[in-house]
C-alpha cells in the first residue's frame, strides 16, 4: 500500500501537466463549439419549413452538415483531418493539433443540441413575437435564445463531457493530456497506479462539469 502511494506521488507533476493540457484542449474546443455550433443550430432551426425564415434547400444543407459531422467516429475523424491539422497549426501531434479534430467533432454536436433546444420552444411564443412586428433577428436574440438558454447550457455541459472523453482518445495519436499519460505510462509501461489515477481524475472532472452545468442552467431557467 505504501509503495502504491509512493508511485502516485512520484508522478504528481506529470498528472498536473496532463490535467492542464486536457483542460486546455476541452476549453478551446468548447469555445469553437459555441462560436460555430450555436449559430449553426439556430440557422438550422429558423430555416425549417414553417419557421421564421423557411428555406428548404439551405436547411437541407445545414442539416446534412450536422448529420455527417455527427456520424463520423472521432478516432477516424482525427486521422482523416491530419492534413488539415498540419495546415492550421503546423503539426499533427500535441495539444494544439488535437484542438482541430475536437472542434470539428464538437461543432455539429453543439449544432444539433441547439437545434433541438430551440425546437422545444412553444411555437405560439414565436407567433406572438411576429404578431407584434418583431423582425427575425429580434425573434432570434430576444425570444429563441433566451427561452432555450437553459437547454443550451445543458447541451454545452454534455458537449464538454464528450470532449473530455474525446481528448483522452486523442492521446492515442500523441494529442497530449491525460489520455496520453494513461497510454504511455499506464498501458505501455504497465504502471497500474498511473492508469487508476488518470481514471479517477477524469471521473472527478466529469462530475464537476456536470454539477456546475446543472447549477448554471438552473440559474437561467425562469421556470424554476
Amino acid at each position: 500500500m505504501f509503495d502504491f502511494i509512493t508511485d502516485l506521488a512520484r508522478y504528481n507533476d506529470l498528472m498536473i501537466s496532463g490535467l492542464l493540457e486536457t483542460l486546455y484542449m476541452v476549453g478551446m474546443s468548447l469555445f469553437f463549439a459555441i462560436v460555430g455550433g450555436i449559430p449553426l443550430g439556430v440557422l438550422t432551426t429558423i430555416t425549417r419549413p414553417g419557421h421564421i425564415l423557411p428555406n428548404k434547400p439551405f436547411n437541407f444543407i445545414l442539416d446534412s452538415v450536422i448529420n455527417i459531422g455527427r456520424s463520423i467516429p472521432f478516432i477516424i475523424l482525427m486521422v482523416a483531418v491530419i492534413p488539415l491539422t498540419r495546415i492550421i497549426v503546423g503539426t499533427s501531434i500535441g495539444t494544439n493539433a488535437a484542438v482541430v479534430p475536437l472542434s470539428l467533432a464538437a461543432i455539429p454536436f453543439m449544432g444539433r443540441v441547439t437545434d433541438n433546444a430551440i425546437l422545444e420552444i412553444d411555437h405560439g411564443v414565436v407567433e406572438s413575437a411576429q404578431s407584434m412586428g418583431a423582425s427575425p433577428i429580434q425573434i432570434v436574440f430576444k425570444v429563441l435564445l433566451p427561452e432555450s438558454l437553459p437547454a443550451i447550457i445543458l447541451g454545452l455541459t454534455l458537449t464538454a463531457i464528450s470532449l473530455v472523453s474525446y481528448s483522452a482518445m486523442a492521446g492515442a495519436i500523441g494529442g497530449g493530456g491525460l489520455g496520453d499519460i494513461a497510454i504511455r505510462y499506464g498501458y505501455q509501461r504497465f504502471q497500474l497506479p498511473i492508469m487508476l489515477e488518470t481514471i479517477v481524475v477524469l471521473v472527478v472532472m466529469v462530475q464537476l462539469i456536470q454539477f456546475f452545468g446543472n447549477q448554471i442552467a438552473s440559474f437561467f431557467d425562469h421556470r424554476v
